[in-house]
């Protein structure tokens, strides 16, 4: 059967909406706690053991950086859910502006960068467009230096976390019918945009070479350890396999957001799981850290390789694009 990079996009929804009400998680004794196993869509339930929103802060140097909107009156505050306001099976806000670049590149024929970004500002600026209370590092810093009178193409910043590749899954859904060569170029141009770090631009070009070759009909293991050998040894992957997961993600690498640890946590669940998707995306949310980053890899190879049980894509909140 012919696979599609829309069903890796799928997957990459559903991976984000499963880990949503346990992102940033670290406490894995606080995370059982406040939510057992997680298996299901779920909905985000304040207070927050792990929320850092009490010592984070933003303040807009005028309204070309105003970017929090009414959620702004709850940083600052202990317990707060980063995503408070979000509904069992919703995705959060990097996913949900995935589905708005997988839409536009739809409607529009095609990528531009100097389009995109506009939508991106328009769809940040605009009161109301989302009900997700965090908002990371890598768009706060971008508007930022919009509001300092940078244009567009110019507000990047040398962002290096997993987070950079949350559009991947979509712009690979929406540009299907482009050569690998110019999907590359795509890729880059786009992630470049808000993630200029040279290896998370390296990670997106890795998830990009690794699915191709997934939707040519090469397993999962094949396709990382030939595309993905610089980031994950597929000999140690074989040798971790009986380990539990918590195990290999947590503590031979880090659950945290830093791409050069979260990148090989996120392709080695894939390489584990290679061959059953939800169990791949229910382990990548139990493990903790930033899982909704890091399941967009683990959801978008799984996605694409074995395809997404129509019980988790009709269960998201938002209908699929």
């Amino acid at each position: 059967m012919a696979k599609h990079f829309l069903e890796g996009f799928v997957g990459a929804l559903c991976a984000d909406a499963l880990a949503m009400p346990v992102h940033w998680y670290y406490d894995r004794a606080a995370l059982a706690r406040d939510y057992g196993k997680v298996e299901g869509y779920l909905a985000p339930k304040n207070p927050h053991a792990g929320s850092i929103l009490w010592r984070s802060t933003y303040t807009p140097l005028n309204e070309k950086g105003d970017i929090l909107h009414d959620q702004a009156q709850y940083w600052g505050q202990r317990g707060i859910h980063y995503h408070q306001f979000l509904k069992a099976g919703e995705n959060t806000l990097n996913l949900q502006l995935a589905r708005e670049l997988y839409g536009w590149i739809r409607s529009h024929g095609g990528y531009s960068s100097e389009g995109w970004l506009q939508h991106y500002a328009d769809f940040m600026l605009t009161p109301g467009r989302h009900r997700d209370t965090y908002v990371e590092e890598c768009h706060r810093g971008f508007f930022t230096r919009y509001a300092e009178g940078k244009p567009l193409e110019k507000c990047g910043i040398r962002d290096e976390h997993i987070g950079g590749l949350a559009h991947v899954p979509a712009l690979m859904a929406a540009c299907e019918e482009l050569p690998l060569g110019r999907l590359r170029a795509v890729v880059k141009e786009h992630v470049g945009s808000t993630h200029a770090h040279p290896n998370v631009l390296r990670a997106a070009d890795t998830l990009v070479r690794v699915c191709w070759a997934v939707r040519e009909g090469v397993s999962v293991r094949e396709a990382i350890t030939k595309e993905a050998g610089d980031w994950l040894s597929g000999k140690k992957a074989e040798g971790w396999i009986k380990q539990p997961d918590e195990h290999v993600v947590g503590e031979r690498f880090s659950t945290a957001c830093y791409i050069a640890e979260a990148m090989p946590a996120a392709l080695y669940l894939a390489w584990k799981y290679e061959n059953d998707f939800v169990g791949g995306i229910v382990a990548n949310a139990n493990v903790g850290g930033d899982s909704c980053h890091r399941g967009v890899v683990v959801g978008g190879i799984l996605g694409l390789a074995c395809g997404v049980p129509k019980a988790w894509s009709d269960a998201l909140l938002v209908p699929l694009p």
